[in-house]
């Protein structure tokens, strides 16, 4: 396989399979002397553990994060760093018993015939989730680094199953990705949320909806235009988290039912620096920050496994056959993948805080 690398200057390089020993990312390119110990990579692994609620998996992991290498006496040393956390908890024989029938809406079968069979399909195998382990811990990290240039990172829930959460101050949305079970900042539509989703488990059915990432502090021109321009990158992560089927930047595909007289920001002067009025850009133009918070809303798919008969085909008889999919699965994986998101949009912004060369090789004490 190839593709396993995110990044030019802070590389993260992710490996593992759902029911493999261990899955985990190698960080090369982080600088030296920042401060970092194995609790700043728990506690983010800990907001992307299922919560016991009704959307979550009965899967339970305790994802202790293991590092290797690359942090001596609890400061990174500028060389590669190594996290992993083991899984623990496999029931791999869900898998045996359909491993000639692959599961509508999943990898099973483009992966079975891209690798001739070879590929890990138990859980899914690296097409799962559950390499966002991962991703997660690579942002614990990433956080930290774009900590030390004034620049911080939340998500919060805006969307599960077409209900639309009311538009809230960052602060608001912030303190809600933390303390609200559901990730969403809006009360009253986080309780339709969840009838939407007990609901959902009551039918054996699962739900998709929306996750806004939003970056604050970040300075203006971040970003390699053409082909490595800021939105594109943060797109690129996006899409690495498996179920994301849609990215949008700003007011995204509103602007195409736009005129130019909605959609531009105007421009004005405040304390003696031009600054815009408004955020329809969502922080980025021509590929460069503007120095406006950045916006991005990221679509997922409802799970495919889902326990409702569905139509399937035997690979080895070739023909087609009911399947009934047993396992502990999302019925709706949006509150879970907040964390996961803040970890690819921190990601991206350390890359290209490096590329900017806004930090350098030795972070400096304070």
């Amino acid at each position: 396989m190839t593709g396993n690398s995110l990044g030019e200057r802070f590389v993260v390089t992710s490996f593992g399979e759902s029911h493999g020993p261990k899955v985990g990312v190698v960080i090369d390119g982080c600088p030296a002397g920042l401060e970092l110990v194995a609790g700043d990579i728990q506690r983010e692994l800990q907001r992307r553990r299922p919560s016991g609620e009704l959307f979550s998996t009965e899967r339970k992991e305790t994802d202790q994060v293991e590092i290797s290498s690359g942090v001596f006496n609890d400061h990174t040393t500028g060389a590669p760093i190594h996290l992993s956390v083991s899984n623990l908890d496999t029931r791999s024989v869900d898998y045996e018993e359909r491993r000639h029938t692959p599961r509508p809406g999943q990898a099973d079968l483009v992966a079975r015939l891209k690798y001739g069979g070879n590929e890990d399909y138990r859980g899914g195998g690296r097409f799962s989730a559950r390499i966002t382990v991962g991703f997660v811990a690579a942002g614990g990290v990433a956080k930290k680094l774009i900590r030390t240039i004034g620049m911080e990172v939340y998500a919060h829930t805006v969307e599960i199953a077409g209900i639309r959460a009311r538009r809230v101050p960052p602060d608001e949305g912030a303190k809600a990705s933390r303390d609200n079970t559901l990730g969403c900042a809006d009360s009253e539509a986080a309780d339709k949320m969840a009838e939407a989703i007990a609901d959902g488990k009551k039918h054996g059915d699962t739900l998709g909806g929306v996750v806004e990432a939003v970056a604050t502090g970040v300075p203006i021109g971040l970003g390699e235009p053409v082909f490595d321009n800021l939105d594109g990158d943060l797109s690129k992560a996006f899409f690495s988290i498996p179920s994301v089927k849609g990215v949008e930047v700003g007011v995204g595909f509103q602007s195409a039912r736009m005129r130019g007289s909605e959609y531009n920001d105007p421009l004005t002067v405040h304390d003696q620096e031009v600054q815009s009025l408004t955020n329809n850009a969502g922080g980025v133009i021509g590929g460069l920050s503007n120095g406006q918070p950045i916006v991005c809303r990221i679509a997922f798919r409802p799970p495919s496994s889902i326990a409702m008969p569905q139509t399937t085909v035997n690979l080895q008889t070739m023909k087609e056959q009911p399947l009934l999919i047993k396992g502990r699965f999302d019925v709706c994986v949006v509150p879970r993948a907040i964390p996961i998101v803040e970890a690819m949009t921190a990601i991206v912004l350390a890359d290209h805080s490096l590329r900017a060369r806004l930090v350098g090789p030795v972070l400096k004490k304070r």
